[in-house]
């Protein structure tokens, strides 16, 4: 751009603020919310129209199997104000939302604090984040100029007048003036509110403009200014203490006015000091400084705690006041894979962090992070559990695992609520990548590096011996199983190719098999079902004997259900037969990439093969030094006799 591009941009900007901050007359404010009456939105609302405004996406749960696993046929909505930043929360955010909509309508909701309760990392404060950029970002709002809490300007028409002017309106008027605004009518304006001039304001953390913040504050100094003002004893002199002139408004509640005030680590506060959100919630109303009564407040009071000090607080019998108050909404850790690793995506993206990411590498840190969450079960191991939550369909000889996923959740209501964070996983990633001297990490620099980081960490010895067998045995044993994966994709010349012509040819066999029919041949000739390749497919995953029928009479069953759904039909549709092609193009090749990768001296054939691999691997994602490092990780472990 060039300096008259950003002159222009510039003055174009200023022209849109002088233009939304014009002041007007109160009549004409009047005129416009009989016109547009979500001029008039309470909080709430604001909140709510600023989540949903921008539109969501109904997660199809019949349509896509894979949801249906995770979500069970539950109803799920995907928020656009969300679903860039936020993964993996979906029925948090549903309660979330569900909290603003009922709230909007003026339903008790609307008299309670959200409260957001969870483990260090989860996300509690960066969801508050979100609804205060939300804010910011909406239109600017009207307020009755000169006022300090940016009072509605419908809260200067007089009690006697309001059931006419909602009638005229369309609206339900509520709240009254702030002591300071209010002086002003009485003395200024002498009673007439139409007097009043009506501005504009956008709201903002920095400017303290309907967004009030309240960190936890010393046990032994906890003086309420911090919520409610002050008075200035500068003026005393001047006016008399029961003068709205010696009121300063400057408290997180006056400035939260019309927006959001958030409390941070609330339960650390004394309950005294806490009564003041008590009164903003039952009255919709806050004790102005000194002697000066109640004033009207309207807005949504935002909280956040660990679980520890929201247990210690339940507890006490004698908080039960302001717990009858709440509107509890846990905020666990994510326990479906796909969306932990999105966490960490998002969070590189926006960081400097610049190293070649070799393939798996996020993959079995985020593993990691979430077998540290789930709680043990009868029902499965804690591997199959993981791939479970994640939605994947998990075979064993053959068969998928039936396992109710809902029903195992409800097996720990508390499960995601303490465990590895994120925060945790970013330090051991950034550790790896100080250690490389290449600029790249890896599946197994990431493991060495968690084991390092896991060693340092203040946890109990049975949860870190427990940690550490999840690291140095089943993720051990999981990469390797991704890297032979990984290994034999490159090494068979278009693997995705032989694996489609495996499953065809299976398909036609099986079809004639159970159909007690022939198979055409390219010649259209009629053949019999060649039972001994089929065997040797389906004992990949032993399957042999008189179990070889059911399975495939169950195979056929699987696609003829998919093509009656007009669904696409590859060789990964059905898991258990997928697994089965997938391992016999691994045993056609296990021998001799066993006997290249190990091999110190290479003829020209292998040397040739062992570079086509390599370049196969590049393409596939990785470096040539990750390319490297896991090759070299392979001949040393991969295929032990």
């Amino acid at each position: 751009m060039s300096k008259n591009d950003f002159k222009k941009l510039f003055n174009e900007y200023q022209q849109r603020q002088t233009q939304t901050s014009a002041s007007m007359p109160f009549l004409d404010f009047l005129e416009m919310v009989k016109k547009d009456k979500s001029v008039a939105d309470l909080a709430h609302m604001r909140m709510f129209k600023a989540i949903t405004g921008e539109g969501h996406d109904v997660l199809d749960t019949e349509k896509d199997s894979r949801l249906r696993r995770v979500f069970g046929n539950t109803k799920i909505k995907s928020y656009n104000f969300f679903n860039k930043e936020f993964f993996g929360i979906e029925q948090v955010l549903q309660k979330l939302v569900r909290y603003f909509h009922s709230a909007s309508l003026k339903g008790e909701e609307s008299r309670q604090v959200l409260f957001l309760v969870g483990p260090v990392g989860a996300g509690k404060s960066s969801l508050i984040e979100k609804l205060k950029k939300g804010l910011e970002f909406s239109k600017p709002i009207y307020y009755l100029e000169g006022s300090p809490m940016h009072v509605n300007p419908l809260c200067a028409i007089p009690k006697e007048l309001r059931p006419e002017i909602e009638e005229i309106l369309g609206i339900e008027i509520e709240g009254t003036l702030d002591p300071i605004t209010q002086y002003r009518l009485d003395n200024e304006f002498g009673g007439d509110f139409t007097k009043f001039n009506v501005s504009t304001f956008s709201f903002s953390v920095n400017s303290r403009k309907g967004i009030g913040v309240v960190p936890p504050v010393d046990p032994n100094n906890q003086d309420t200014s911090v919520l409610i003002g002050s008075e200035d004893i500068s003026k005393m002199d001047k006016y008399s203490e029961d003068d709205p002139r010696v009121l300063t408004l400057n408290g997180a509640f006056n400035a939260g006015n019309r927006g959001m005030v958030e409390f941070i680590e609330v339960f650390k506060n004394e309950i005294e000091y806490l009564h003041v959100m008590l009164t903003a919630t039952q009255e919709k109303a806050i004790p102005a400084p000194g002697k000066h009564g109640m004033i009207y407040f309207d807005g949504v009071i935002l909280a956040h705690s660990n679980e520890a000090e929201w247990n210690k607080f339940k507890a006490d019998h004698t908080n039960e006041a302001i717990l009858d108050r709440i509107v509890k909404i846990e905020v666990p850790y994510v326990l479906e894979l796909s969306e932990e690793i999105k966490i960490y995506e998002k969070i590189i993206k926006k960081s400097d962090f610049n190293a070649h990411i070799a393939p798996h590498t996020l993959s079995i840190a985020s593993m990691f992070a979430i077998m540290t969450r789930l709680k043990p079960t009868a029902k499965c191991d804690i591997l199959t559990k993981l791939k479970l939550y994640n939605g994947d369909e998990v075979t064993e000889k053959g068969q998928t695992k039936h396992i109710n996923v809902q029903e195992l959740k409800e097996e720990h209501a508390d499960e995601g609520m303490n465990g590895i964070s994120t925060r945790f996983i970013m330090k051991a990633l950034d550790n790896s990548l100080s250690d490389s001297e290449t600029n790249t990490i890896h599946p197994i620099s990431v493991l060495d590096s968690l084991q390092h980081k896991l060693k340092e960490e203040p946890l109990a010895e049975d949860v870190k011996e427990r940690y550490m067998h999840i690291l140095k045995d089943i993720l051990y044993k999981e990469y390797l199983k991704m890297l032979e994966n990984d290994i034999t994709k490159a090494f068979v010349h278009a693997y995705e190719e032989q694996a489609e012509t495996l499953f065809q040819n299976y398909l036609d066999h099986v079809e004639a098999y159970v159909l007690k029919s022939k198979v055409i041949n390219s010649k259209k000739e009629e053949l019999d079902p060649d039972v001994k390749f089929l065997a040797s497919i389906e004992e990949q995953i032993g399957i042999t004997g008189t179990a070889s029928d059911g399975f495939r009479q169950d195979v056929m069953s699987y696609i003829t259900h998919i093509l009656r759904r007009e669904g696409s039909l590859t060789y990964k549709s059905y898991e258990p037969l997928k697994e089965a092609i997938e391992r016999k193009l691994m045993a056609s090749v296990k021998d001799i990439t066993r006997i290249i990768l190990k091999s110190k001296t290479r003829d020209k054939k292998q040397q040739d093969k062992y570079n086509a691999m390599v370049k196969q691997l590049i393409q596939s994602g990785y470096n040539e030094e990750s390319c490297e490092a896991v090759l070299s990780f392979a001949a040393n472990n991969l295929w032990k006799e």
